[in-house]
Order: C-alpha cells, then structure tokens, then sequence
C-alpha cells in the first residue's frame, strides 16, 4: 500500500509527519524560572535556619574559641593586645591552687545538698498533683511562683531568714533550746542556707516536668494495681517511678548542670564577700572564683581556664547522660 507524503508548495523537501507536533525549544526566560525555583526549592530551608546559626556562631562558638585562646595567654582586664603566650601555665596553676579545688569541692557538696531534697520534694509534689484534688489548677500554678521569683529577691529574703541576730530561722531554733548558728560565717550552714535558695526556686518546676510525665502513663496500669490491692505509695514505686525513669535523670542531669554553673545565689547571699565565697571562701563556687579571678584581680587567662575546666565538666556529665539512657534503653528493650 503506497503512502503519500506532502511537499511544501514551495517545492521544498517533503516534511515527516511528526514535524509539526515537536515541542518548541525553551526560551531563555523558562529555562531562568526554572532554574530559580531550583535554587528557591533548595535555598529556602537553610535561609529559615541560618538566623540561628549566625547568632549561634556570634554569641555561642566566637566566645567560646576566644575563650579557650585566652586561657592560654596571660591577659590582664583593660589591657590592650593579644597578650603574653604561656601555653597550659594557667591550667597547671589551677592544678596547684587550693583555691581552686576548694571552689570544686563547694560546688560539688552544694549541688548535692540543693539537688537531692529538691528532686524528691518535686517527686512528692508531682505525684499528689497527678491525682484529682480541689483546686489542683491553682496548685499547679502556685508552685511555680518561686520560679518566677528573681534571684536577687528570693536571695534577700532568704539573707534575712538566716540572718544571725534577728533571723527568723535562729529564733525559732531558740524556741526549742538550740544555740543561735552561724549561717554565713561557718561552712555547712552558709552552704545549707544557700542550697534551701536554690530548692526553693526549682522545686516547683521540676514538680511540673514530672507531673507532665506521669500524666502520660497509661491509666489502665493503676487501676489494675488497685483491683490488685496494692496502696497508692506501692503503685508509685512500682509504676510510676519506672514509667518515668527517663524524665528522672534528665532532672538529675539538668539539675546538676545548674548547680554546676551556680552564681546569683551565694553571690547575694555573702553581700560584701559574696565574691569571694565569704571570708574564708566557706562557699565560693567555679562560677563564683572565676569571677572572682576575671575582674577584682583582672586576671582574664586564669580565669578563662577555670571556664574551660566547666565546660570539660558539663561535657562529662553530658556523656555520663547519654551512657545512663543507652543503659536504661537496653533494661526496658527499647
């Protein structure tokens, strides 16, 4: 069967049948929005998230390099210039210092002291909030007004509780026949005064972190333990403590960091050697020595070390936290 094929009236060569149906070429102005909304597709979720990343490298890694360049030159404050190379010096020096490991050891004990009864008031807190009582929203409220406080006033309230002649901690001690105590003057008490500060502020928060976790254990476990017979402190320690046991060392963790960088308290609490921790550095802390070290003795090097040896700290328990989860991971099968 034969096929015609058309020639052009012009008496050109004869075209294929599918000549006329090619797409046309794109134009310059296609290709340019195509490959804009390339770009656009591809740039637009990092332009969202830079903002972050600049003040992140501004505020958080620039200080934190310069930081750990000063710790190892000796630089005096209001001194001009790079300063004088002294390599680890600073650090040995820290090594050496009584000072310093007195300034460890307070912040160790005072964490303690804060940090033990503060978790478990919160526990208790958390767990009678957790069931239906009158007027619980205004509890739940309620215990966060502490938090809300400002250091500085909780500080100078507490300053006049403790205070030796008039406070009202002493008198009350009077009323069942003990001596006045030296709150600010000897070690344990002044460390004791400041850590009922710092559970006074963050009870009630963390009483909140965990009654948000209780609230997402399953209700079923309860009331089977109650049709079982089991008392409500046998179903706190056998369901609601191991339901929560991520949320507990989180606490613990965060709680410590705090205690690890705590400052305002014992600050305020000295007054006029608040600096130095009181007059025989009973309570001085890291944060407290290196502030100590970096402006009324100027000493910008050494105290940029004392900050590098806190940052080496946090890192520690940071990985102690990660090693605590894998194994609570691996216990519960997750």
């Amino acid at each position: 069967m034969a096929t015609s094929v058309r020639t052009p009236a012009g008496g050109g060569p004869p075209q294929s049948p599918s000549a006329s149906h090619r797409p046309a070429p794109p134009s310059d102005r296609q290709t340019w929005r195509s490959r804009l909304y390339r770009l656009d597709l591809k740039a637009t979720p990092y332009a969202y998230i830079a903002p972050f990343f600049i003040c992140f490298a501004a505020f958080g890694l620039f200080p934190l390099i310069y930081t750990g360049w000063l710790s190892l030159h000796r630089l005096s404050l209001g001194e001009s210039g790079s300063g004088d190379w002294r390599g680890f010096q600073n650090y040995t020096k820290l090594w050496e210092s009584d000072q310093f490991w007195n300034a460890l050891s307070n912040t160790f004990t005072i964490g303690v002291i804060s940090t033990v009864p503060q978790l478990l008031m919160a526990l208790g807190l958390a767990h009678m909030l957790n069931y239906r009582l009158r007027g619980r929203t205004f509890f739940r409220v309620a215990i966060l007004a502490p938090y809300a406080t400002s250091i500085a006033a909780a500080s100078l309230v507490f300053v006049q509780l403790f205070n030796y002649d008039s406070g009202f901690i002493n008198e009350v001690l009077g009323w069942v026949g003990i001596d006045k105590v030296q709150w600010q003057s000897d070690k344990w008490p002044a460390q004791i005064a400041i850590s009922s500060i710092v559970t006074w502020r963050w009870t009630g928060y963390n009483a909140l972190i965990y009654l948000a976790a209780m609230q997402a254990v399953p209700g079923d476990l309860y009331e089977a333990a109650s049709i079982d017979g089991a008392s409500r402190w046998r179903q706190f320690i056998n369901i609601t403590i191991p339901s929560i046991r991520p949320t507990i060392i989180f606490t613990i963790i965060v709680s410590t960091i705090g205690a690890t960088q705590l400052f305002g308290e014992p600050m305020l609490f000295g007054g006029g050697v608040g600096v130095s921790g009181g007059s025989a550095h009973q309570y001085q802390t890291l944060s407290l020595y290196l502030y100590e070290l970096g402006w009324p003795n100027s000493q910008l090097g050494r105290a940029a070390a004392v900050a590098w040896v806190m940052l080496l700290l946090l890192l520690l328990i940071g990985a102690l936290q990660a090693i605590i989860s894998r194994i609570n991971r691996k216990k519960s099968g997750g």
